[in-house]
């Protein structure tokens, strides 16, 4: 399927993992799901078609152009389907403002992935394979810095450290020395080609740009993910009835130890300091985890869609309160 924007035929996003989410989530007729990064709406159309005819489909996105767009993809299925404008982080407030202070969902997912449409040309600057301005901000209307203010303003220090902590980039140094040197940068081929300069090009075996993880870490400082990440996981399991399950699929390390290190301490019976002889914590936990192991997209998912290669998903059960 695809999307017709101003007279250009854009194909929407393929929804990773698309079996195992509705597996693992146990999407049923009347039930009420969460889609707390909807997206193209690929997921919550499978929601949608799985729970019908009773059930309940909340699509929460950052960015407006997206919502309007997957709310007329959805329309045909009217009530069922409640999109609505706003951070994950946040869904708590925001669905029960939507659905009743007493709401509660049976499933609820983060893809935590960006978008093909965003990849391919969103013109928000989050990829190099467009020459678009550096934005990166997931909502174009929010009141943040954007990427062209970080690149532009931070200090060498400031930049080093982002790119170590939120992108894993060993030359750091370099790439944060280069920046300073080559400013203004205003664009993503402009800072794609700086980088590249400093930080050399990839041996021919990878296929990795020596941009992506300048670019990982730029998107990351922007819109504050992994402390949303945090928020948001809190508030997944918050809003999730008894026996509903979570599920969020990562694409990098530092997302999924995030989610791997909060899932863990949820199901844990004790969270004490292992020093301490006995239990004096009292913490209840709060998920069961369901899978010990992360679940990858199959071969053939992966011939299909090669942006899926790097997806990896856990998921956690809700306990009785």
């Amino acid at each position: 399927m695809a999307d017709q924007a101003e007279g250009v035929i854009v194909p929407f996003h393929l929804p990773v993992l698309l079996t195992e989410v509705l597996g693992q989530l146990g999407v049923r007729p009347g039930g009420v799901y969460v889609d707390g990064t909807v997206g193209d709406g690929g997921h919550a159309l499978a929601f949608l078609r799985a729970s019908a005819p009773l059930g309940s489909v909340c699509g929460i996105d950052l960015d407006p152009r997206s919502l309007v767009r997957t709310e007329q993809r959805l329309a045909p299925f009217g009530v069922q389907f409640t999109p609505i404008l706003g951070s994950y982080a946040e869904m708590v407030s925001l669905v029960q403002g939507m659905l009743g202070s007493e709401a509660r969902a049976d499933g609820v997912l983060l893809d935590l992935g960006i978008s093909s449409r965003q990849v391919d040309g969103s013109g928000f600057g989050f990829s190099f394979q467009q020459d678009e301005p550096l934005d990166m901000r997931f909502n174009p209307e929010a009141d943040i810095p954007t990427a062209a203010d970080i690149v532009n303003t931070w200090s060498r220090e400031g930049l080093v450290a982002v790119l170590r902590e939120y992108g894993e980039e060993p030359r750091a140094g370099a790439i944060a020395s280069a920046i300073v040197r080559q400013r203004p940068i205003s664009s993503t081929v402009q800072l794609a080609s700086v980088v590249a300069g400093a930080a050399g090009r990839q041996s021919g075996t990878s296929r990795t740009h020596p941009a992506t993880r300048t670019f990982q870490a730029l998107r990351i400082a922007v819109n504050d993910e992994l402390n949303t990440l945090t928020t948001g996981l809190q508030a997944a399991v918050d809003l999730l009835a008894p026996s509903g399950r979570l599920a969020v699929i990562s694409y990098h390390s530092l997302e999924d130890r995030r989610v791997k290190t909060f899932l863990a301490r949820e199901a844990a019976q004790c969270i004490c300091p292992p020093r301490l002889p006995v239990c004096v914590c009292q913490h209840q936990p709060r998920v069961s985890l369901v899978n010990r192991r992360i679940i990858r997209p199959s071969a053939g998912e992966i011939a299909e869609n090669p942006r899926s290669r790097s997806a990896r998903m856990r998921v956690a059960q809700r306990l009785a309160e």
